[in-house]
């Protein structure tokens, strides 16, 4: 029995706080004036009474109503009616009438009148709401009617004269005395929510997929957030998703109506249901893990932060599916074309409330079936303690890995459910018996739709039934005030104190005495809780499991014969057995099988059957996961302390001290769930052991009546007899459970001890088993980035017995303090535990001590890997196994093959390489030899890793160590048992130490050399090592050399020159000067000198400042004589290209050479640049002085070389490093000027004869460069006018050379800008040269002489302008004469005057982003474990690493060098960072791709030999091959180009002569060190190096196992090259069988898009049999080593992909015949076998004579990839000319319309073919520039139509035209030309002016609106005529324009009609707009739409 309501409160406005500008309400009276003792009263009840606030307002207001909801300390819910009325207030102004004020609202407003809210509250425990509503009104009724009652009545009816009866009690009918008749019906159960009609209220707001997303995330603890317009409404919703939680109930914030003062509790971090008002709708965009909720607008919106989990999925679709039965039960019969004409619509709000609420159940009961049979009886008495086995409950309904219901099960929601809900015996409601039922309800419901709506309309009826129980209607009457009354507005009275606290008083003591109201409370029924038929997976689970455990033979009989004593046929099963420990039911079998032996009395071992159940309890716990909760830990914790060994007399050994490494042992949570059912077990044996005397008697075996008995029903029995026994026996029960409880915590606490103090006690609790952990170890490869984790994740030390006495007492407080043991037990159990651990320590000592004099496991012999002549072992034979990495080539997995990892075996270390060598653990698979090895020179990354015990391992692994090379090997390596720690660290320090050696002379290609007159005692010191040192010294060097009218005298002046170089130690010690060279420092041969980058962050790099005396030039008495180097590969290959010859350096300096260029030796010395050649090619026309003076433009002195030349164009292929710039190195180069020839310090001029040296190189360049030349390649005109074009955009930075033809010698211009006669040097044209006083220097004419020069005869405007008249003609000369590639920040640096030179800037690759993207790809390919997880599959991580796009861009910059010098006829010079890196790999590729030559043999050792080796790419330094170097960190960039030639190669498989192995063999061994090939920076340093070295290495003839050397005549290799050679003469082991060098294209041109590319096979190879195959003498030895006798052609072997190399072991169909030949030449005994070579040759001549026939295929393709790589050059062209973005002409859209095409097209985007009846889709073309592709491939074309809107804007010259005249600019499309305006004409469909809501300050201001039919825009402007608009909207992006819900009462809205609001939805924000009527807001919301239908 309650009352209806606690409280009345009368709540008005505050007028006393109105004038400090603070609004507020205040309460004027409450009913009763003392709280009552069991429902205080509430403090801030009047923030719910207006939660926007308390306002004044000028206008009177209807009354309203609504309901607020509080919640109490004690989590109990009270619900506020609050009726709301007006009354008016007089109002006296504050101010004077002359002062303008504008504060806020709430301030006083000089008006007479104005109206007051006031409140009528009840604040009542109970929920009948439409009672309280009923009661409020009445009370305003009789108040405004003036009725003939008091008011103090009804109040003290309404609060002591209305008792309402519990739930399941009778109807209630009253009157409060207001001529009223009124009745209430209490509901069946205060268990079930009573909603009225809200729930379906809710789901017509919100729809069916928006309330199960709200449901889900109210289920797993999210943030929910109500707002809307309607108080009422907010409340309602919260309500309705409460209720779907039931039998859940909400434990958080609750708080359906949130007044705006508390807005600061949205920011509460717990999670919350809360409404609030549309008004603070801006306050939900702060919040950033709130779901806002839209109740008016029916949006659910959730942020990105928020993960939504949802049930399984089957359940999701049965709940939409019986959702939209109940919804729309008119979608069924849409279709029909007779529909019956009986068809049922909805049902009625309430009834249709209940069916959805039904819906909801049935999901509850489905996601918690058979729930009860996981809860653990902890206590019975004196109150039920229970606990829920979550992980045991997914497990058996096999929902393991399921987020939504593991989070449920985890929730405070699900604790209070378990808690509430998990007593055996208590009232049952509808969820209960709805659990015991529905297993078979759905049985029933298979198939039939009716039957299911037929069960859910049977419980909806139920619930309807427990809100109304009364089968008869109760005609009310409630008197309602009349619309005239309600006008009136009068204040509400104040009530008499006394007279209603007399009328509460006496309906208080008349409940009391009433008898009646005390007979008719009824007390609920209590009954034993069904727990239902098991659920139909769960059954499927257990079928299962014994279906399982029948097809087990192998591991019974496994474990059979390892208590029987049969090892061997044990051991032969073992490996199996292990492997299928993967899947959970073998490890249920497992540990059944091992408890039954248990059982049988056989748990003490022998030595070798314990170690095998050892092994088997840790494969079966490493796999068991914590997602099951440990439920396999928790059988196998009693079998690790039973089974035992005896070590000798009195000293035993059990499981539990080699199973105690697992992180299980760590967990509290698996200790808990085993203690409490172990307690379970403990209690249910005490009553039934007191049942079972009384049941015997009857006749009922006791066994039949334990197995019978559950603990539930056990407990139910307790709890059903519990009040009817005495308090002597309630004790002695509960001392019983107490002991039990008490008992099991003491045998719990000991097994902690045994399973987690170490059987070592020195050591520290590790309990944690890793592949990816890594120690507290850092690597001793500094170069490499990441840390090291550790499990223990605490700094301090601690003993291991500490740790434990803590860990077992946190566990002894929690289970004892959950399960009320009393305080004097549980200090008992605190005080035994440290004897518990004491004496445990003490025995495993003994036990340790003995398990130490065990005798060891005998262990396989180690094999001994073959080795290289020269090679030694320096460390050999560390035993251990090599570990399975993330590949699944050795593991076999998905593909395929025996388990060859792990392999146990030995660790080797050598002065070449890191070997393992070793046979798989696995039985299957033993006889194999596992090899995997890497040069120790390309190790990457070393760290060390802790293992633990894995599968196939007999004992626990302390450590490992994981080796990671840059040939994408990676060796895993656990260390065993005997390999101590000191070991371990000794090795790594020696692997550190081995991979950077001090000099390069201690690499395995220097072994075996000798330093010849080496001064061992001059040391090198390494000079301002600090930056502080650095840049004191370079404003000392600055201000020498800027000191204003001084010069120093010749005496005191320095002779010694400073640069800024790497500060390295000398690769090369110093040798004396009598010797060849003089005495060097070689720091300089492991950098470049000269001046750095302009940039103060240099790559890798440290400054220092050095003197260049110690660097050092050779002397002239040893002068390099240029005949030395005649024999260098690229000398050879110039005069191949006609560059140059050793006979030109006998002519003049500025002789004319035969083709305009001359081999120079200025360089001889490497004075010049140090990283370049001793020979140069440059123009004839440029001296080595000049030469010198241009040096000093670029960085490290890298002056522009000439490489390469076309043979038809003669275009230029130039390279050069960066441009200097006016950086800190300018200055300090400006500063001072030191000639070559002398150490006399001239002043320099500057900038000005660096920019005339420039020119003059360039020019010379130029004139040689026969840019109209006719004889260019076929498509040259249709680039030519595509740049032509694009260059309109672009006002040029200097005027371009003419190109007009010589019509008479000696009468006109020529085409270069000069008069030339028969013979001699070019006569400069009078007045455009400079002359000066030293030679002949070439100066360029002006930009308007040129111009004039160029056009002849025609023309020039007065501003040097062409006419548009010459503009089409002189198209040609627009075209430039050279194209020069660099960095953006060189575009000021390069300002060349008069000559048709153009600079583009490109974005490249730096070495940095080389260097990260390589690290990232490494792991791809290389993974270090496998991952399930998305985010780290292949694919992804090869997108990641952004390897492929920088591919792209080196091959498309080096596309780009080819057109324009193949098509286009025009020099190119790359020019990029210090010239050695990015610039190397573009040059390089280009010449591979217009040179056939290159493409051979010889040409691709020419191309490596010149580009990367002569002109001094830095192999040391990017390779890190010294300790100087480590941390610069290995850069790929050799690697890159390689990779680029792979992709060419792959797509021109015809065009090589070498294969793709012979690729992977360069990438190897230009990592290796094994050859001195790719070793040192430059050839100035491996010139140094061969004089210093006497090679003394011995001659070997065969390789021995050991690398013990053997007297020979073979002699040994130290050239990549010989190397190869040799190799190549043998076999065709590099050559490419497909190979035709008349089939070639001369000129190859890729595909260069990501999807054309692919990732080299080189990544991803993995030969487990003899390691790598890039040793061809360690291969091959390997490879035979097993082999009695090598095996012949005719034999027949099995060859695994996983483990054989298949190339090399299955060769082609090709090779086998030319081995074939030369065999049967053998055997025909011919003297001498023709070598595969000859056979080739003589089967190419043969060919010849054929026709060579052209498919038509061939030749679209071809045209295909020509006319893509034209499009890619001219976007590099258009994108460098406008700074990276695409011009005006270039930013148009494509329009692309469906065509049908006829023949097969190349899709431009996938390059796929196009067929229309094919299932790629129809075909696409652009209208405008032609550009086809697939309809699927529209949205992915890349590139921006080239032919649209091509306009050239007008310029601000000052004959600038009107915009009546337009502009024309030609744009070529073959031979159509078309005209654009320079101003398109604007369409507007629409325009008008508009309110506009601003986005940051939300205020309205009026914009002028135009609406762009055409760009499909909506602008605005500050005014009409204003050009520049304010802002564009995309119409594209709309998703929604409609009318807006907004009001113009609100603040700062424009008082206009409140439905000329517009609201519109873009997919980036919202927009508001206001019209002046509604008719203009329709109208433009039409033309809107219109717009974005067209």
């Amino acid at each position: 029995m309650s009352r209806l309501a606690d409280y009345f409160v009368v709540v008005g406005y505050d007028h006393e706080k109105e004038q400090g500008g603070f609004c507020n309400g205040k309460i004027l009276q409450r009913f009763p004036e003392q709280d009552w003792k069991e429902v205080p009263f509430h403090q801030g009840l009047e923030l719910f009474c207006q939660p926007g606030g308390w306002k004044l307002r000028r206008e009177p207001f209807l009354p309203t109503f609504h309901i607020s909801v509080l919640t109490d300390v004690t989590a109990g819910r009270h619900y506020c009616a609050i009726l709301t009325f007006c009354e008016p207030v007089k109002m006296t102004p504050m101010k004077p009438d002359d002062v303008e004020s504008d504060e806020q609202e709430c301030s006083l407003v000089h008006n007479t009148v104005m109206y007051a809210p006031k409140s009528l509250l009840l604040v009542s425990r109970l929920a009948y709401l439409d009672t309280f509503k009923n009661c409020l009104g009445l009370i305003y009724t009789s108040f405004i009617e003036r009725m003939d009652v008091k008011l103090e009545l009804l109040v003290g009816n309404i609060l002591g004269h209305i008792v309402i009866p519990a739930p399941g009690g009778s109807q209630v009918r009253f009157s409060i005395g207001a001529s009223d008749r009124q009745a209430i019906q209490p509901p069946l159960s205060d268990m079930v929510p009573v909603t009225r009609s809200t729930v379906a209220l809710l789901f017509q707001q919100l729809g069916i997929q928006n309330v199960i997303t709200l449901f889900s995330l109210v289920l797993t603890d999210n943030k929910v957030l109500f707002h809307s317009s309607s108080y009422t409404r907010l409340t309602d919703a919260c309500s309705a998703i409460h209720s779907l939680l039931y039998p859940f109930k909400y434990c958080y914030v609750y708080i359906p109506l949130l007044p705006e003062p508390l807005k600061e509790v949205l920011n509460t971090p717990t999670p919350f249901i809360m409404g609030i008002h549309s008004s603070m709708k801006q306050e939900i965009e702060e919040l950033v893990d709130v779901t806002a909720v839209d109740l008016d607008g029916g949006t659910v919106i959730v942020p990105d932060c928020v993960t939504c989990f949802s049930p399984p999925d089957y359940m999701i679709e049965k709940l939409q599916r019986e959702l939209t039965l109940v919804l729309s039960p008119d979608l069924q019969l849409a279709d029909c074309a007779f529909p019956p004409a009986n068809a049922k619509g909805c049902s009625k709000p309430e009834v249709l409330d209940k069916e959805i609420r039904a819906i909801f159940l049935r999901l509850q009961v489905e996601m918690m079936l058979a729930y009860r049979l996981c809860l653990t009886i902890i206590r019975i008495h004196p109150k039920p303690v229970i606990s829920f086995d979550k992980g045991l409950y997914l497990m058996q309904r096999g929902l393991l890995g399921d987020e939504f219901l593991y989070k449920l099960y985890s929730s405070m929601s699900f604790l209070t459910f378990v808690s509430e809900r998990g007593p055996p015996y208590r009232i049952c409601d509808i969820f209960d018996k709805l659990v015991a039922n529905y297993q078979n309800m759905l049985i029933k419901e298979v198939g039939n739709q009716e039957i299911v709506l037929k069960n859910i309309r049977e419980i909806a009826m139920q619930l309807f039934t427990n809100e109304n129980p009364s089968p008869e209607p109760y005609l009310q009457k409630i008197p309602q005030p009349s619309d005239k009354v309600l006008l009136d507005y009068q204040p509400f009275p104040r009530l008499n104190r006394e007279d209603v606290q007399d009328i509460i008083e006496g309906g208080v003591e008349l409940a009391k005495n009433n008898p009646k109201l005390q007979k008719s409370i009824k007390k609920p029924k209590t009954q034993v809780v069904p727990n239902g038929p098991l659920p139909k997976d769960w059954e499927e689970q257990k079928n299962v499991v014994n279906n399982s455990a029948r097809r087990l033979e192998v591991l019974r009989t496994c474990i059979s014969h390892i208590f029987e004593n049969k090892l061997y046929d044990a051991r032969m099963m073992f490996p199996t057995v292990l492997r299928s420990l993967k899947s959970r039911i073998v490890r249920e079998v497992l540990a059944k099988e091992l408890a039954l032996h248990v059982q049988e009395n056989r748990a003490m071992l022998e030595m070798q059957q314990f170690d095998m159940v050892v092994k088997l309890i840790n494969c079966s716990l490493q796999e068991d996961s914590s997602t099951e909760e440990f439920t396999l830990a928790r059988r196998m914790l009693p079998l690790s302390v039973a089974f035992c060994r005896k070590l000798c007399t009195g000293i035993i050994q059990f499981a539990y001290s080699c199973v105690q490494d697992h992180p299980v042992w760590a967990t509290i949570s698996f200790w808990e769930n085993a203690f409490y059912a172990e307690v379970e077990k403990g209690v249910t044996e005490l009553y039934l052991s007191a049942s079972t005397d009384n049941k015997t008697n009857n006749g009922l075996n006791s066994n039949e009546i334990i197995s019978r008995a559950s603990p539930l029903e056990v407990s139910a029995e307790r709890l059903k007899i519990w009040p009817d026994i005495s308090d002597d026996v309630k004790k002695t029960l509960m001392s019983n459970e107490e002991g039990i409880v008490y008992s099991q915590a003491i045998h719990f606490a000991n097994h902690m001890v045994c399973m987690r103090v170490p059987l070592d006690t020195r050591k520290r609790l590790v309990n944690s088993i890793s592949m990816e952990g890594e120690s507290c170890g850092s690597s001793n490869l500094t170069s490499s980035a990441g840390g090291s984790d550790s499990f223990e994740g605490d700094g301090n030390y601690e003993s291991s017995d500490t740790t434990v006495i803590k860990f077992v007492s946190k566990f002894v407080d929690k289970v004892c303090t959950e399960t009320g043991v009393t305080s004097e037990p549980l200090k008992k159990l605190h005080s035994m535990i440290p004897g518990i651990v004491a004496m445990h320590i003490e025995m495993l000592e003994a036990v340790y001590r003995e398990s130490k004099r065990l005798p060891p496991i005998k262990k396989p012999k180690i094999l001994k890997p073959v080795l290289l002549t020269g090679e030694k072992i320096t460390y050999s034979g560390y035993r251990g196994y090599l570990l399975a990495d993330g590949r699944e080539e050795g593991i076999g997995g998905h593909v395929g093959g025996p388990a060859l990892l792990p392999a146990e075996g030995a660790l080797f270390v050598t002065n070449y390489r890191i070997i393992f060598k070793g046979n798989p653990v696995d039985i299957q698979a033993c006889e194999l030899a596992v090899i995997r090895s890497f040069p120790l020179a390309s190790l990457f990354k070393e760290k060390k890793i802790s293992v633990g015990n894995l599968v196939h391992l007999d004992h626990y692994l302390p450590e490992g160590i994981q080796l990671r090379s840059n040939t994408f090997q990676l060796i895993k390596f656990a260390f065993d048992e005997e390999v101590g720690s000191e070991k371990v660290e000794q090795l790594r320090r020696t692997i550190g130490k081995m991979r950077f050696p001090q000099t390069i002379y201690e690499t395995f290609a220097f072994q075996g050399t000798e330093l010849l007159q080496i001064n061992q005692t001059q040391k090198q010191t390494n000079k301002n090592a600090t930056l502080k040192n650095f840049a004191k010294q370079t404003l000392q060097r600055v201000n020498k050399g800027l000191t204003l009218g001084r010069t120093q005298p010749a005496s005191t002046q320095q002779h010694r020159r400073q640069k800024y170089i790497l500060p390295v130690e000398p690769l090369v010690p110093r040798r004396q000067s009598n010797k060849l060279t003089a005495s060097n420092s070689m720091e300089s041969l492991s950098t470049d000198s000269g001046s750095r980058p302009n940039s103060v962050m240099f790559d890798d790099d440290d400054l220092n400042m050095i003197d260049e005396a110690d660097i050092g030039t050779l002397k002239p008495s040893d002068t390099l004589s240029p005949d030395r180097l005649v024999d260098k590969l690229y000398v050879k290959d110039y005069k191949r290209l006609g560059l140059g010859t050793l006979e030109s350096l006998q002519r003049p300096k500025f002789g004319r050479g035969g083709n305009g260029f001359r081999l120079t030796d200025v360089n001889i010395r490497y004075e010049v640049a140090r990283s370049y050649p001793g020979l140069v090619v440059v123009p004839v026309a440029c001296t080595d002085d000049s030469i010198r003076r241009l040096s000093r433009c670029h960085r490290n002195n890298r002056f522009p070389a000439i490489v390469w030349k076309h043979p038809k164009s003669k275009a230029l292929l130039l390279r050069s490093g960066g441009f200097h710039g006016k950086g800190v190195m300018g200055i300090i180069k400006s500063s001072t000027q030191v000639t070559q020839s002398s150490n006399v310090t001239v002043p320099d001029s500057g900038g000005v004869s660096k920019s005339m040296e420039q020119e003059k190189y360039f020019t010379a360049v130029v004139l040689n460069t026969p840019f109209s030349s006719q004889d260019i390649s076929d498509s040259l005109v249709s680039l030519n006018n595509i740049v032509a074009t694009t260059s309109l955009e672009f006002p040029e930075a200097s005027p371009r050379l003419g190109s007009k033809k010589v019509t008479s010698s000696g009468s006109t211009l020529l085409q270069r800008g000069f008069l030339r006669s028969s013979g001699g040097p070019p006569k400069p044209i009078q007045g455009n040269l400079r002359s000066s006083g030293r030679s002949n220097t070439l100066v360029l004419p002006s930009r308007a002489s040129f111009k004039s020069l160029t056009l002849g005869h025609r023309s020039v405007n007065r501003n040097g302008g062409i006419p548009d008249a010459d503009q089409s003609k002189s198209q040609e000369s627009r075209k430039a004469s050279m194209y020069v590639f660099g960095e953006k920040s060189q575009m000021r640096t390069f300002k060349i005057e008069g000559i048709k030179c153009e600079f583009i800037p490109y974005e490249f690759t730096e070495v940095r982003q080389m260097k990260a993207s390589y690290k990232k790809l490494m792991k791809a390919c290389v993974p270090s474990a496998t991952s399930n997880e998305p985010e780290m599959a292949f694919l992804k991580l090869v997108e990641d690493s952004e390897w492929l796009p920088q591919i792209q861009t080196l091959m498309q910059l080096a596309g780009a060098v080819v057109d324009l010098i193949d098509f286009q006829g025009s020099s190119v010079m790359v020019s990029f960072e210090d010239g050695c890196d990015f610039t190397t790999q573009v040059v390089s590729l280009a010449e591979l791709l217009m040179d056939p030559y290159y493409r051979t043999f010889e040409g691709f050792k020419v191309l490596i030999e010149k580009e990367w080796l002569a002109f001094g790419h830095r192999f040391t330094h990017r390779g890190n091959h010294t300790l100087q170097h480590q941390t610069s960190g290995f850069a790929p960039v050799f690697l890159q180009f390689l990779d680029c030639v792979y992709q060419v190669h792959r797509q021109f498989p015809l065009s090589f002569e070498f294969n793709q192995h012979f690729l992977q063999m360069l990438a190897y061994h230009h990592v290796s060190n094994r050859f001195k090939t790719f070793m040192l920076d430059s050839e100035y340093e491996r010139f140094e190096v061969d004089q210093v070295i006497s090679d003394d290495r011995p001659r070997m003839s065969r390789i021995d196992e050991m690398g013990d050397n053997d007297n020979g005549t073979t002699p040994s290799v130290r050239s990549f090259w010989e190397y190869v050679d040799k190799l190549n003469n043998k076999s065709t082991i590099f050559y490419n069988v497909f190979y035709s060098e008349e089939a070639q294209t001369r000129v190859l041109r890729p595909y260069a898009n990501i999807s054309s590319l692919k990732i080299w096979d080189y990544y991803l190879m993995e030969h487990l049999s003899c390691g790598p195959a890039f040793d061809c003498e360690l291969f091959d030895a390997a490879r035979n080593e097993d082999n009695e006798a090598p095996l012949s052609p005719a034999d027949r072997c099995v060859v695994n992909a996983c483990y054989q190399n298949v190339a090399q072991a299955d060769p082609d169909m090709q090779r086998w015949l030319l081995n074939e030949i030369i065999q049967l030449e053998t055997d025909l005994s011919i003297d001498k076998p023709s070598s595969w070579k000859t056979i080739i040759e003589s089967f190419n001549e043969s060919m010849q004579s054929k026709g060579k026939l052209v498919s038509p295929v061939t030749e679209e393709a071809k045209a295909h990839g020509t006319s893509i790589h034209k499009r890619i050059t001219m976007d590099i062209l258009i994108r460098g000319k406008s700074g990276g973005e695409s011009p005006r002409g270039f930013a148009s859209h494509h329009r692309f319309e469906s065509h049908d095409f006829q023949e097969p097209t190349n899709c431009d985007a996938c390059h796929q073919v196009i067929w229309n009846y094919m299932t790629q889709g129809s075909g696409m073309i652009c209208a405008d520039c032609g550009f086809s592709c697939h309809e699927k491939c529209v949205n992915s074309v890349p590139k921006q139509c080239l032919r649209r809107g091509s306009s050239k804007e007008p310029t601000n010259q000052s004959n600038k035209q009107t915009e009546d005249n337009k502009i024309t600019a030609p744009v070529s499309n073959d031979t159509e030309t078309t005209y654009f305006s320079a101003k398109a004409v604007e369409i507007v469909s629409h325009k008008g002016y508009l309110y506009k809501r601003g986005a940051r300050l939300r205020q309205w201001k009026q914009r002028y609106f135009k609406l762009d039919p055409n760009k499909h825009q909506l602008r605005y402007y500050d005014p009409e005529d204003e050009e520049t608009c304010k802002g564009t909207i995309d119409l594209k992006e709309v998703e929604t324009v409609k009318h807006d819900n907004y009001s113009s009462n609100l603040p700062g809205v424009p008082k206009l009609d409140d439905n000329s609001f517009i609201y519109m939805k873009t997919s980036t924000r919202y927009y508001h707009f206001l019209a002046n009527n509604k008719k203009e807001a329709d109208e433009w919301i039409n033309k809107i739409q219109d717009c974005i239908t067209n």
